[in-house]
């Protein structure tokens, strides 16, 4: 009979494709890892890895093998998670990804009252503009907006995803303030250029009454990144679309004003991304509800809605 420990190093190491960062995961050293392995590959009799200086990928056996242990093992950890929950506080390495932007505007605020709820997780945060692979990379939690449903993955909605048209009240001194998407196109643009595509993100604006109007903006500027885009428009050189998020310290203060106000594009929702699993890490679920419980108690949900002008 196999040790939980020799499975757990097996598909912690086929998630990740490395021992190391298996072990990362585990809180053990690469090399007690790959011994795990190795032991579980001579107990059964098969090798489960093809292992190179560069890169770890299951054979052929190891592919047949995988589905059936994992899900096993996730029933194992969920059944001590479960335990665990009635005799101790969450407690490990809380690993989470989200944008620079949103993550320390509106996340980050959040952390010393979550670390003094909970002082036994250790935050372990990577604020990127990317969309990262949850399970492959050995997150526990990801914040963003249009993540890839793979395989394995829950969505929970917190907020919509709202697009409006913002430029400062200095850019609009002598300007006239247009009512709808088609007045944005006398204006100065700043715009956002994909960094993967090098196209720029059009948008497609309506209303509350369900009417469509494209956005045509002047491309005066061009960004790749949306914090640069606010800043651009603070200081005063065009319009910009963004967020409703990116933008609302700003709106509330009056360094910036709304443009088209009954008018906005959808990009779908900000969510809170995990791995799908029976029951998860008390660490996880800590988590996952502190943050659900204050975007309901700040109503960022309604804040963040571009339909309210």
């Amino acid at each position: 009979m196999e040790t939980l420990a020799n499975l757990e190093s097996f598909v912690r190491s086929a998630e990740t494709g490395s021992f190391s960062e298996a072990a990362r995961r585990l809180g053990l050293t690469p090399a007690a890892v790959s011994r795990n392995v190795s032991i579980l590959e001579k107990n059964i009799g098969v090798r489960l890895f093809q292992r190179s200086t560069r890169k770890l990928m299951l054979t052929e056996a190891g592919e047949r093998f995988l589905p059936g242990v994992r899900q096993h093992l996730d029933g194992l950890e969920g059944a001590i998670a479960s335990v665990a929950r009635d005799t101790g506080e969450p407690a490990g390495v809380l690993k989470l990804s989200l944008s620079p932007t949103f993550g320390l505007t509106y996340i980050l605020p959040l952390l010393p009252s979550f670390m003094a709820r909970y002082p036994l997780i250790r935050p372990d945060w990577y604020f990127e503009n990317r969309q990262v692979d949850l399970i492959g990379e050995g997150y526990d939690v990801a914040i963003g907006g249009g993540f890839a449903l793979a395989p394995g993955l829950i969505s929970r909605p917190l907020a919509p995803a709202h697009i409006i048209a913002v430029a400062s009240p200095a850019y609009m001194a002598h300007r006239t303030r247009p009512v709808d998407p088609e007045g944005l196109s006398e204006l100065d643009g700043i715009v956002m250029r994909s960094a993967n595509t090098g196209r720029v993100r059009q948008w497609a604006m309506r209303n509350a009454a369900g009417s469509e109007m494209p956005a045509r903006l002047t491309e005066k500027i061009s960004f790749n990144d949306p914090a640069a885009m606010c800043q651009a428009a603070l200081i005063g050189l065009g319009v910009a679309p963004l967020a409703v998020s990116d933008v609302l310290p700003w709106l509330e203060t009056g360094d910036l004003v709304r443009l088209a106000p009954n008018w906005y594009a959808d990009a779908g929702a900000i969510s809170i991304y995990y791995p799908s699993r029976s029951l998860l890490p008390a660490k996880t679920r800590a988590f996952i509800d502190f943050v659900v419980e204050t975007f309901e108690r700040e109503q960022l949900a309604k804040r963040f809605a571009g339909s309210t002008s």
